[in-house]
């Protein structure tokens, strides 16, 4: 249903229609590293005509919101997840449980920076899964410095590449995964 809520979502962010948009997703408080990076490479980002909607976070926002300008919002948090994503083309974004789910269900080209410093790095595990399937693309933070361009330009001019990854990252979502469960234990009960 995302797809029908596009020019709802292009109004509601006063977004350009257009361009394509790409969604950076720090998680709630924010990633200093993926901000760091999308600070660094802003104007590489929109060279390729692309406008920007950066979640930084609100521990970040006070240092980053100067970059607000006409093709870049900067935000604290997003209180219309379901409208962002319908407005997405592109998404940058940390590889926790949460956010892969929904990014499975959304299945919008995506570029995956696990934070490494969580549990047994399970980002990286959550993102690996997806990028096995060949249903995301990933770059570990130690190749953000030599890689994110020329990854990150696969992702925007290569339209074969994007409708793989979508397709691919779908097939992946698990929006019936209660339900499952359920039967499998009933099953088990009888």
């Amino acid at each position: 249903e995302i797809d029908s809520k596009k020019s709802e979502a292009i109004s509601y962010f006063n977004l350009d229609s257009n361009k394509k948009t790409l969604l950076i997703l720090g998680g709630s408080l924010g990633s200093r590293r993926i901000n760091q990076l999308i600070e660094k490479e802003l104007e590489f980002i929109q060279s390729k005509d692309i406008q920007v909607f950066w979640q930084c976070g609100k521990f970040y926002f006070e240092e980053y919101k100067k970059y607000n300008s006409k093709n870049v919002q900067v935000v604290a948090f997003i209180d219309r997840m379901d409208l962002i994503y319908a407005a997405a083309d592109f998404v940058i974004s940390r590889a926790g449980a949460s956010s892969v789910s929904e990014l499975c269900l959304v299945a919008k080209p995506t570029l995956f920076i696990p934070s490494p410093n969580v549990a047994e790095d399970h980002q990286t595990k959550n993102a690996k899964a997806i990028v096995d399937k060949n249903g995301a693309l990933m770059l570990k933070e130690s190749e953000l410095d030599t890689q994110f361009q020329n990854t990150f330009k696969d992702l925007v001019t290569h339209e074969n590449l994007q409708n793989q990854l979508s397709q691919n990252i779908k097939t992946l979502a698990k929006p019936n995964a209660t339900k499952d469960i359920v039967e499998e234990i009933v099953k088990l009960i009888k």
